[in-house]
């Protein structure tokens, strides 16, 4: 039962987690966004004084429940590790069980170091090691490389198919290219976990998870935690053969030795005991306490198991390739990404380095950003943490997505009225690209899209006045100008400019825009 009870709660925490990565529609950020906010490593990087605690607490009473069901990225390297259980890996095709792994002693000098290093990388504001190995950040890459591009292209089809019936229901969504580097990552740590799971269960977990080696320290004093009755058990070894944790040691002239800093209260060696001498209790009962019958332990068991996670749970509660054309006769060329001296962060990140001290690159932001403007960056100091480019779209003014699923608060949760007033960036004038001096036409996109109204268009030629009584402009006579014939260009008020990119995104010009946003080093209100 404890087994079935873990297997229900890990499926649901890891479709959720799954979905809210794959999400193209924002049907599931409602449903699942609070599973985010337990993740233990996003909740002690935005310091939440009623997750960790909570984390920290479940813990200390159950155990390490949190590597067997909450983390999505340990539930991951259960079904990894299920696959040996197979019956084309067994030696013994008609064997009942699968003896898929055995004790290993553990490697805590491994464990301490990773742990170490980990902390100092983040004390020192240099968050590499940790984008890579932190699990959840690790698994959210995942999804997004390996999963996300089929999803959408099945997604794609159902639009198309849809359309074509009348029925709406899903919409066509566009594949956003990923850098290489990113996919390569993703698909080596995948990789990674498939053989170590394969190989050792819940190898990576208890040898350079951090988060493992955190809640594996003090699950050693958990309340509840697997306990063998000496008199019952046979040796038979099925629970050290079955143990995906690799923790329990079976020796026929010892007693059974359970390494507590590594189980995951996964439920296997309880379920396989042929004697019923393993049971999920208060490890203060000694094996002289023998109950009325196997039942009653058992469903004494259950309740305690039940009870407390009830308690817990409810408190917690590929780039298309067709091209835009101008009438079916020229390919009008992509835009090329600025080169920014400084670059460009979300509303609420405060600060380029704020984002690079406090994000762990999960890229969730990434996945769920409606405008398609937030991408993985490929610097050394930001690697795979989100930047902004507008090619694609531009910062929404009436947009906070990425403010409302941020797991870490590196980007913390803002209004829409604080949204307006934060300057992320301030929009640069480039006359050598601009079309009215290059072409001799007139233009204006960037005047008539700018939400704030920060962009003028004012004569090229000098001797023109504004007058602000009649709002309008006067000639050098102080007549009523006739701008039809005077070729027009933007200036831009700093003041009110948010640097939301609008006038970059709408500019025509090709490849590069005439107006572009250069990032603040620190944002500020306006």
């Amino acid at each position: 039962m404890l087994k079935l009870i873990r297997r229900i709660l890990s499926l649901f925490f890891w479709l959720g987690i799954t979905f809210l990565f794959l999400d193209v529609s924002g049907i599931f950020r409602p449903l699942f966004s609070w599973m985010m906010d337990l993740q233990f490593l996003p909740s002690l990087m935005r310091l939440d004084y009623t997750v960790l605690p909570l984390l920290l607490f479940a813990t200390l009473v159950l155990g390490r429940i949190y590597c067997s069901i909450i983390c999505p990225a340990g539930v991951l390297q259960d079904f990894f590790s299920w696959i040996r259980g197979w019956k084309i890996f067994r030696r013994n095709s008609k064997a009942r069980y699968a003896n898929r792994f055995h004790y290993s002693e553990p490697k805590q000098w491994l464990r301490i170091t990773v742990l170490v290093l980990f902390i100092v990388t983040i004390m020192a504001g240099v968050n590499a090691l940790m984008v890579l190995i932190a699990p959840y950040s690790a698994y959210g890459r995942m999804v997004i490389t390996l999963l996300r591009p089929p999803y959408i292209m099945l997604n794609n089809i159902l639009a198309t198919w849809s359309e074509a019936n009348d029925n709406y229901l899903f919409f066509t969504v566009e594949q956003q290219q990923l850098p290489v580097i990113l996919i390569w990552i993703s698909a080596v740590s995948a990789l990674i976990l498939l053989v170590l799971s394969i190989h050792g269960g819940r190898t990576y977990c208890n040898t350079i998870c951090p988060v493992g080696t955190i809640l594996g320290f003090i699950s050693k004093y958990s309340w509840l935690r697997i306990n063998v009755n000496e008199d019952k058990c046979i040796k038979c070894g099925l629970c050290e053969k079955n143990c995906k944790a690799a923790c329990i040691k079976v020796s026929k002239d010892e007693p059974v030795h359970i390494d507590y800093s590594r189980c995951v209260v996964c439920g296997n060696c309880q379920q396989l005991c042929p004697k019923s001498a393993i049971r999920y209790s208060h490890h203060a009962k000694t094996k002289a306490e023998q109950p009325a019958s196997d039942n009653d332990t058992s469903t004494l068991s259950r309740r305690s198991f039940l009870s407390i996670s009830a308690s817990l749970f409810t408190a917690a509660a590929l780039k298309a390739d067709e091209k835009t054309t101008d009438g079916g006769l020229a390919i009008i060329e992509d835009k090329k990404i600025p080169s920014r001296t400084t670059p460009l962060t979300p509303p609420g990140s405060l600060s380029a380095r704020n984002l690079q001290q406090h994000c762990t690159a999960c890229q969730l932001c990434i996945a769920q950003c409606p405008n398609g403007i937030l991408s993985p960056s490929q610097s050394f100091d930001s690697f795979m943490q989100p930047e902004m480019q507008y090619t694609k779209g531009y910062c929404r003014p009436e947009c906070k997505v990425c403010a409302e699923v941020c797991p870490t608060d590196a980007i913390r949760p803002i209004t829409i009225e604080e949204k307006t007033a934060i300057q992320i960036g301030r929009a640069v004038w480039i006359s050598k690209n601009c079309i009215p001096l290059t072409d001799g036409v007139t233009c204006g996109n960037c005047a008539v899209h700018c939400p704030t109204g920060a962009i003028q268009m004012v004569p090229k030629d000098k001797g023109y006045t504004f007058d602000t009584e009649s709002g309008r402009w006067l000639d050098e006579s102080g007549n009523p100008a006739d701008l039809r014939t005077t070729l027009m260009i933007p200036v831009v008020n700093e003041e009110k400019c948010i640097g939301c990119g609008s006038c970059e995104y709408h500019c025509p010009s090709r490849p590069f825009s005439a107006i572009y946003v250069e990032g603040n080093e620190v944002h500020r209100e306006v």
